[in-house]
């Protein structure tokens, strides 16, 4: 799969739903372009309509998509922030989109 560059900055959001989880960091890919949408749903091999507004990753697999450091996500996740916006497509990003829409069914 091809590599794509998101035009997004990283942000980090904290809310209390979100804190709850175990070990997994939100990818927030509410600010991805119609474009860029397309191009993970054609990647994937589903509707546009089917790429979630989130998605959730184990913080080493967020690292890489984020461009984050692991131990700065991880020193977030441990005071509540537990969301990063995504900087660049991957393989992980899009096989995340493909898991949460098989468990979604």
């Amino acid at each position: 799969m091809r590599i794509m560059m998101i035009a997004t900055a990283v942000a980090f959001a904290a809310t209390p739903a979100l804190a709850q989880q175990n070990g997994l960091i939100n990818i927030d890919l509410s600010n991805l372009s119609a474009l860029e949408k397309a191009e993970i749903a054609k990647d994937i091999n589903v509707d546009v309509s089917n790429i979630p507004v989130n998605v959730q990753v184990p913080v080493s697999v967020a690292a890489a998509i984020c461009n984050v450091p692991v131990n700065v996500l991880a020193q977030n996740k441990s005071k509540g922030d537990t969301a990063c916006a995504p900087t660049a497509g991957s393989t992980a990003l899009n096989s995340a989109i493909q898991k949460q829409n098989k468990k979604q069914r």
